[in-house]
């Protein structure tokens, strides 16, 4: 058995996926959270890591917080990450560098038993479409138009067909997408 590589990022309705156009909410958080806490660990490339510690490892006291916060960045710092990166020298923050063939070195995590890896960002999962390793994609929608990017999948060199499998609202109008490839 395989363990599935699911694939989750938030999305406006224009494509973007820049993170300082998402508005933070309780309901992302807890949805967020609960997707970490089933995963038996994440998988990011250097850029989406370093974001995700500078914001998650140690919390700025002094910056403005949510309490519904806490429980995300207890589980992102509980979690077991692996950063694919050809770069960096060393990672620590409760993660493994994965270096070499992206392909095998993928195959190779989602052959290891258990619920699911879980990957975010942009550069990553591109290159993990390409490869047909990503099991499941969701689409977090925000009723927001950016005008800008990054936006998803830009430059896929073939065709990815996905069927929906579920879908969850919120009641901020946001929209959890689940698809699966065909």
């Amino acid at each position: 058995m395989v363990r599935p590589l699911r694939y989750t990022i938030n999305v406006t309705l224009d494509g973007c996926c820049d993170h300082r156009t998402i508005p933070p909410s309780e309901d992302l958080h807890r949805h967020a959270t609960e997707g970490i806490n089933h995963a038996d660990a994440l998988l990011f490339g250097r850029v989406t890591y370093q974001m995700m510690e500078s914001a998650f490892r140690s919390p700025d006291p002094s910056a403005t917080r949510y309490e519904w916060e806490d429980s995300f960045t207890h589980a992102i710092n509980a979690a077991r990450k692996y950063v694919v990166s050809s770069t960096l020298e060393h990672v620590d923050w409760n993660a493994e560098l994965v270096r070499g063939d992206l392909d095998a070195a993928v195959r190779e995590l989602k052959r290891e038993p258990g619920n699911g890896l879980y990957v975010g960002g942009v550069t990553l999962p591109l290159a993990l479409a390409e490869l047909g390793l990503i099991d499941e994609y969701e689409f977090v929608v925000h009723p927001r138009l950016a005008g800008h990017g990054p936006t998803l999948f830009s430059g896929l060199a073939k065709y990815v067909d996905l069927e929906l499998v579920s879908t969850k609202e919120f009641s901020s109008g946001v929209v959890a997408l689940r698809y699966e490839p065909r």
